[in-house]
């Protein structure tokens, strides 16, 4: 059983989607700055256990349509992809699996739109009702201009500095960010040095971690390059849209996760150092009252799935057996 490739239209926009398998709805929202492609370790056991599995390339990404407006990737826009793309799916709900930026906008849909989400995990990233990000204007203070987040906010900088090769790019972010990486031995923040560029702080790797292949950098950058010097200036117009979220979500002030969740992060993630972030952990039963677990796997970087897709699986597949198999 292969997975298997097509187009959808959902809210004006073609989204490109993967899937695999019969059954309950799992729709598995990657992030940044990758595709569908970082699922490719949990179609099969998802498949094999009983359920449909779908990735789509995120709005802006890849092998999707990339709207030209920076307005175009507000957080209730992201939303409405994955509402639009359950009901395109032609199914009346869904898990919901998001890692990266797809945990906020997983936790999100989850707060917003309960009738539709049967249960969410987030990878990495915990839930922050209701923007589920902190401002630029707030990480500047407490990291300075050179946070990744900040430097992202600068239209054409990033996009130039991260497109002139995608495949250096991919290969310094994904070993960098991970538990691997032969310069760190704990997590560590994306911090540019004044006077230095995007990946200064990345040094090319001399070889590539076991989880991850030449070929896999090879699927991830080849469906960015298609978009040429835009490569990644959709993904980039995501974090582009962090402030303006604020106000967008403020109307959720006081909600928090009503469906059933799991939590799952490497002791290596760069997020956990991130400022808030322990006490974000600590509040996640009062946020998802229906919390199933919260799961820290030791050794373990940002690329969640991909580093560990052997302990994903296996808490994927209890969680959704948590769950039951109404579709």
């Amino acid at each position: 059983m292969n997975v298997e490739h097509r187009d959808v239209e959902v809210n004006g926009i073609r989204l490109h989607i993967a899937e695999q398998g019969s059954g309950p709805l799992v729709l598995l929202l990657h992030g940044f700055p990758e595709s569908w492609y970082s699922w490719r370790h949990q179609f099969a056991p998802l498949a094999e256990a009983g359920y449909r599995v779908v990735a789509p390339d995120q709005r802006g990404y890849a092998r999707s349509e990339r709207p030209e407006e920076v307005d175009a990737y507000t957080l209730p826009h992201l939303v409405g992809d994955v509402v639009g793309l359950i009901r395109a799916l032609g199914e009346e709900s869904a898990v919901l699996v998001g890692h990266d930026w797809g945990a906020p906008v997983a936790w999100s849909t989850a707060m917003m739109r309960p009738d539709l989400v049967r249960g969410v995990v987030g990878l990495s990233v915990p839930p922050f009702p209701p923007a589920m990000m902190p401002a630029p204007s707030v990480t500047r203070r407490v990291y300075g201009e050179g946070f990744y987040q900040v430097y992202f906010q600068e239209p054409g900088v990033a996009d130039a500095e991260l497109a002139a090769d995608p495949a250096s790019f991919l290969r310094r972010v994904l070993v960098g960010a991970s538990g691997d990486n032969p310069y760190a031995d704990e997590p560590q923040l994306w911090i540019v040095p004044e006077g230095s560029t995007l990946l200064d702080p990345l040094p090319e790797p001399d070889e590539l971690p076991s989880w991850l292949t030449e070929e896999d950098v090879e699927a991830f950058a080849r469906d960015h390059a298609l978009h040429g010097a835009r490569a990644y200036t959709g993904p980039l117009n995501w974090y582009r849209n962090i402030e303006r979220n604020q106000g967008l979500m403020s109307p959720f002030q006081g909600r928090g996760i009503d469906v059933p969740a799991l939590y799952m992060v490497g002791d290596m993630d760069m997020v956990t150092v991130m400022r808030g972030i322990p006490e974000l952990r600590e509040a996640l039963p009062a946020i998802a009252p229906k919390l199933h677990d919260s799961v820290t796997l030791p050794g373990c970087g940002h690329w969640t799935q991909q580093e560990r897709p052997a302990e994903v699986n296996a808490a994927l597949v209890d969680f959704l057996a948590h769950l039951g198999t109404r579709s």
